[in-house]
C-alpha cells in the first residue's frame, strides 16, 4: 500500500512496522512529529520524556530488557543525551536500538546548525541517512536488523527538509518481534556495567565491531551508483542528493550514500576511478570529504560548496556549473519586514509587558516561545543560551554582579516544559549555592513552540492517558524555596504586585505565571481553573486618543490606522486576554458587548 507521508510520519511508521516495543522522545523541531505519530498506535509504548537524556536512557533500558527500542530528538537534544549515548555505544545492545537525530541546517528553529553525523563517528556507531520518505521508512526497518546483527546502536540522521517534505511511501505489514529473555545479573554486569572492569573490555569490543560495520556499509543497498556515462562524479547523501539530482539530472555520475558511518571508502575509491573529476556534495561539515581525502582520494568539496547554512539547487548549480538556477523570484521590496512575535492572547506577552518596565534587572531567558519576548517592543532578554539554561546562567550572572557591587537583580525566565526538562536543576543549584535569583516559570500548560506535546505538568501522557500532574510549585518547594507566588499574567495589577514583591526580597524566589497557551485546546481542568475563552475586545474610536500605548504590547491583533490615527482590533485574532484594555490610559478598549468606560474625546 502506498501513502503520501512526511519524512517524520514515515519514520514513525517504520518504527511501528519494525516491531518496536518502546519509544521515547522529547519534542524539538524538526523531530517532534515522529513520536506524536508513533503514539497513535497502541501496539507499543510511546512516551514523552522530560528531556532527551531521559528519553535516551529509557530506550536503553528497554533495549537491555530485550525489547526493540527507539528514541528521537532534534540535533541539540543529542548534546543533552550524549552521556548515555556514548556509554551505551561501548556496551552493544540486547534488543535492537535505533534513534533519530533530526538536524536543522539553516537554523530554521534552532540556536545552532551542528552536524550530528560527527556524533556517529565519535561514538563509533552505525549511521543511515535517508533522502526521502520512502528511505525514512525502509532505513528504520533495516536499522533494527543491523543493530541486532552488528550489536550496535544505529543512528538515523534526518534533516529539516527530509523531516517535513512529503513523498509516496510503500509500507509493509508490522513485523512482530518477540522480546528477548533478560540476561542474568553476571552477564548484565559484564555487558552493561560501566565500571572500568566492564567498560575497558567493552572499549576493545567496540573497535572490534568496526570491521563488521564497515563490511556492511560496503555492501549496503542504501549505497548505490547512478552511472550516466559522465566524466563528472558526485558523492552525496541525505537531502543534498535531491538537490544534486535537480541540478544535474542524468548529466553526472552519482554515488548516493545512505549508510554513511562507517563510510564505505572502497566503494568510493572504486567510483572515483570511473570519473575524471570527483565532487563531494554534503550539507554542513565536510564529514565525508575529510575521510575521502584522508584515504588519498582526490576530490573537491568545501572549496566550492558552503559549509554554512542549508544547501539548495541554486547554490550547487552556481558552485559546480557556474550557472544561475532560479526558483521562485520575489522582489525584496514586496516583502514587509516583520519581527517574530508571540500569538495574539499569549500569556507570556502579558507577563513580559510588566517585566519590561523593570530597567534595574538582567533577564536570563530560555529557548521556547518566551524567547520572542526579547524582540521589540517588549525587549525582555539579555541572554538565551539553550533549553533549561535560564536558572543556571542567571545564577552565574547573579554571583558575578554581587562581586562587582552591581545592584541589578537577575530574573531567570523559562517555560513549564523546559523547567521540567533541565531548568529545575538550575533552580536547585541557585538555592543550594545561594544566589539572589528571581526564577519565573511561564506555565502555559503545554509544550507550545514544538506543537503542543504533553509534559509532566500537563496531566496527560503521549498516548492520551490521564496521568499524575507534576506541580511546579511543589517541585520548587521540595527544593527548599520558601518564597513562591502563582499569578494569572493577564491580570496586570497582580503581575506587577508579584514583581514588586520579588524585587523587594533579598532571597531566592519563584513566580509561576500560569495561564494556558492561546492556541491550546482547553481540557476540562483548564476550563474549571481558567474559564472559557469567550470574549473579544474592541476600540471605541471616539474615545481613542491615538497614543499607541496598546500597540506597545506587540499584540498582532491590534492595528493602528495611520489615516485616522486610531487603533482598532482584528476580531479574527483577538482572544480576549484583556492586556490592551488594561494598558489603555483613556479606557477606550473594552470587551465586545460591554460598555466603554472611557469618556469621548472632544470633537473639533
Amino acid at each position: 500500500m502506498k501513502e503520501l507521508l512526511t519524512g517524520n510520519e514515515a519514520l514513525a511508521r517504520g518504527v511501528i512496522d519494525a516491531g518496536v516495543h518502546f519509544a521515547s522522545a522529547y519534542p524539538g523541531t524538526p523531530s517532534s512529529e515522529i513520536l506524536k505519530n508513533i503514539a497513535l498506535d497502541d501496539r507499543l509504548v510511546a512516551e514523552w520524556a522530560p528531556n532527551e537524556k531521559v528519553a535516551m536512557e529509557s530506550a536503553i533500558g528497554a533495549s537491555i530488557a530485550g525489547g526493540r527500542a527507539f528514541a528521537s530528538m532534534k540535533h541539540v537534544g543529542l548534546n543533552v543525551a550524549a552521556d548515555p549515548f556514548m556509554t551505551y555505544a561501548y556496551m552493544g545492545v540486547h534488543g535492537g536500538f535505533v534513534f533519530v537525530s533530526a538536524d536543522d541546517p539553516g537554523q530554521h528553529s534552532s540556536q545552532n546548525e551542528q552536524d550530528n553525523r560527527n556524533f556517529a563517528k565519535f561514538g563509533k556507531v552505525a549511521m543511515l541517512e535517508p533522502s526521502d520518505s520512502q528511505e525514512c521508512y525502509d532505513m528504520i526497518r533495516e536499522a533494527y536488523e543491523l543493530s541486532e546483527e552488528l550489536n550496535t546502536i544505529v543512528m538515523v540522521r534526518s534533516t529539516t527538509r527530509i523531516s517535513h517534505a512529503k513523498s509516496l511511501v510503500e509500507t509493509r505489514d508490522r513485523k512482530e518481534v518477540e522480546i528477548k529473555p533478560m540476561w542474568d545479573r553476571a552477564t548484565n554486569m559484564k555487558h552493561f556495567g560501566s565500571a572500568p572492569s566492564s567498560s575497558k573490555p567493552n572499549r576493545r569490543l567496540l573497535d572490534a565491531r568496526q570491521g563488521e560495520m564497515l563490511a556492511a556499509a560496503e555492501k549496503s543497498p542504501f549505497n548505490f551508483v547512478e552511472d550516466h556515462g559522465s566524466d563528472i562524479g558526485i558523492v552525496t547523501s541525505g537531502a543534498a542528493y535531491n538537490y544534486v539530482k535537480e541540478v544535474f539530472g542524468d548529466k553526472a555520475n552519482i554515488l548516493k550514500l545512505g549508510f554513511t558511518c562507517p563510510l564505505p571508502i572502497e566503494k568510493i575509491r572504486e567510483f572515483a576511478g570511473t570519473v575524471k573529476k570527483l565532487y563531494v556534495v554534503e550539507e554542513l561539515d565536510p564529514y565525508m570529504e575529510e575521510q575521502i581525502k584522508a584515504a588519498g582520494i582526490e576530490c573537491i568539496g568545501k572549496e566550492v560548496i558552503p559549509a554554512v547554512d542549508e544547501l539548495n539547487p541554486g547554490i550547487i548549480a552556481k558552485a559546480l556549473l557556474g550557472q544561475e538556477h532560479k526558483g521562485v523570484q520575489i522582489d525584496p521590496k514586496d516583502l514587509i519586514p516583520r519581527p517574530p512575535t508571540m500569538c495574539a492572547g499569549c500569556p507570556h506577552r502579558s507577563f513580559f509587558y510588566a517585566l519590561g518596565k523593570r530597567k534595574d534587572c538582567y533577564i536570563s531567558n530560555d529557548i521556547g516561545c518566551y524567547t520572542l519576548g526579547g524582540y521589540e517592543p517588549l525587549f525582555c532578554l539579555d541572554s538565551g543560551i539553550c533549553m533549561g539554561s535560564a536558572t543556571a546562567v542567571g545564577h552565574g550572572v547573579a554571583k558575578v554582579l554581587a562581586q562587582s557591587g552591581e545592584k541589578k537583580r537577575v530574573v531567570a525566565v523559562m517555560g513549564d516544559s523546559t523547567f521540567f526538562a533541565t531548568g529545575m536543576n538550575g533552580l536547585e543549584n541557585s538555592l543550594y549555592n545561594g544566589s539572589n535569583l528571581i526564577t519565573v516559570v511561564l506555565d502555559n500548560r503545554i509544550t507550545a513552540m514544538t506543537g503542543h506535546q504533553e509534559n509532566p505538568g500537563s496531566g496527560f501522557t503521549a498516548q492520551g492517558e490521564v496521568s499524575h500532574m507534576v506541580s511546579v510549585e511543589d517541585v520548587a518547594r521540595a527544593f527548599g524555596c520558601e518564597q513562591i507566588r502563582t499569578i494569572n499574567p493577564h491580570d496586570q495589577e497582580a503581575t506587577n504586585a508579584a514583581l514588586d514583591w520579588a524585587f523587594d526580597l533579598n532571597e531566592p524566589c519563584v513566580i509561576i505565571s500560569r495561564y494556558p497557551c492561546a492556541l491550546k485546546k482547553y481540557t476540562e481542568a483548564d476550563l474549571e481553573e481558567f474559564g472559557p475563552l469567550d470574549r473579544r475586545f474592541t476600540v471605541n474610536q471616539d474615545v481613542c486618543i491615538g497614543c499607541k500605548k496598546c500597540t506597545r504590547t506587540g499584540c498582532p491583533a491590534i492595528i493602528f490606522q495611520t489615516d485616522i490615527k486610531k487603533s482598532s482590533i482584528d476580531q479574527n485574532q483577538c482572544l480576549g486576554c484583556s492586556l490592551c484594555s488594561q494598558v489603555c490610559p483613556v479606557k477606550a478598549i473594552h470587551a465586545v458587548g460591554e460598555p466603554c468606560l472611557g469618556k469621548e474625546t472632544q470633537k473639533k
